[in-house]
């Protein structure tokens, strides 16, 4: 069965993300169609990036790199939920996805995002690095907005039609990983 990866990309306290994405992995969960496990980058612990060797040769010298590696390679697809930071996505995200890269090739990737406008530009912004990685992006996003799906900038909140967005979201990503799974074996 197709697996699916829940990354949520924010490590800050008081983050908003958490609760966005227990959001998604109890919607997603509800599904038949493939497994869903939720990975906090908080719980990886993952210094900024300090390893000696590119990640592209996969020599990995550090432990957290390893687990951290052994933790991705399991899925075959990831739903990436985002803040948005001065236009990008969050530095831990970023951090997180620059140890790895043989891990992520040839899987899918969905996004949702939240922030002042919904967090699309760091979206933006991790479809470029999804390139480079050999990760298929799905075109549909859930953008959630601090004003309108948060009260007091905080307490999650979603407005009902983004569960609608989000399942177009866990579709494509879904029919993607399937779909690449046999380039993967090819």
């Amino acid at each position: 069965m197709t697996k699916v990866g829940i990354i949520l990309g924010s490590t800050r306290p008081g983050r908003n993300g958490e609760a966005v994405a227990k959001w998604v992995y109890d919607i997603a969960s509800r599904r038949t169609d493939a497994e869903f496990e939720l990975v906090d980058l908080l719980e990886y612990n993952l210094p900024h990036l300090d390893e000696a060797v590119p990640p592209s040769l996969g020599q990995y010298a550090n432990e957290h790199t390893k687990q951290w590696s052994a933790k991705i390679a399991e899925f075959d697809a990831y739903i990436f939920v985002t803040p948005e930071y001065n236009h990008s996505t969050s530095g831990a995200l970023k951090n997180a996805i620059d140890y790895l890269y043989a891990e992520w090739n040839n899987k899918a990737a969905g996004f949702v995002s939240y922030g002042s406008a919904g967090g699309t530009r760091a979206v933006e912004h991790l479809r470029l690095i999804m390139g480079e990685l050999q990760v298929a992006d799905v075109r549909a996003q859930v953008a959630l907005s601090l004003l309108t799906d948060f009260e007091n900038y905080s307490v999650f909140k979603p407005a009902p039609f983004h569960e609608a967005t989000l399942t177009t979201v866990l579709d494509q990503t879904i029919a993607w990983g399937k779909a690449l799974a046999t380039v993967r074996k090819g």
